[in-house]
């Protein structure tokens, strides 16, 4: 089961929304989705949460390229969400942005469901650490510190929106 959430930091201070990831199938994709959050081109932080096996922050301000950070890379590579920031992060991902989430031979575990094949989990886990990948000072000029976001386990976004300010605004769209 995902979470996902977008939090634009605006001149009068954080405004949160739930969002739905249904029609997300790339990367560029989710920074549209945050990019139309904003069109002032505030800062817009995408949240993405599956049950305390991983969270993904991405980070889009304006047109530049977008900061991602995951918490662990082996577990986020196996859902179909976590998949799309993994790619992005460690340079696998494919030439095609057209490719849809069918594509993407997505098994169940988009649902939180156990991967069925043993020989696919290897894989993933000898090529994406099982580490937090990414930009590890995605939050660093908003209040959270390099160490603070590492140290993060469950519940990372409750206390991820706690160091920004927002965490009334977070668990309205909870």
């Amino acid at each position: 089961m995902y979470f996902a959430a977008l939090l634009t930091l605006t001149e009068d201070g954080w405004v949160a929304s739930d969002t739905e990831l249904d029609d997300v199938e790339t990367l560029a994709d989710l920074t549209d989705l945050a990019r139309e959050a904003s069109p002032d081109a505030d800062t817009v932080l995408v949240f993405i949460e599956q049950e305390d096996a991983w969270f993904g922050i991405v980070r889009v301000e304006g047109e530049d390229d977008p900061r991602i950070f995951v918490s662990d890379g082996a577990a986020a590579a196996r859902s179909s969400y976590g998949e799309i920031l993994t790619r992005e992060l460690l340079g696998d991902d494919p030439a095609d942005e057209t490719a849809d989430l069918d594509a993407l031979d997505l098994d169940g575990t988009e649902d939180g469901e156990p991967d069925d094949t043993e020989e696919e989990t290897e894989a993933v886990a000898e090529t994406v650490p099982a580490a937090p990948v990414g930009d590890r000072l995605i939050l660093d000029d908003l209040g959270m510190p390099e160490k603070e976001l590492l140290a993060l386990d469950t519940d990372a976004l409750t206390e991820i929106a706690d160091a920004l300010g927002a965490s009334e605004m977070l668990e309205a769209v909870r």
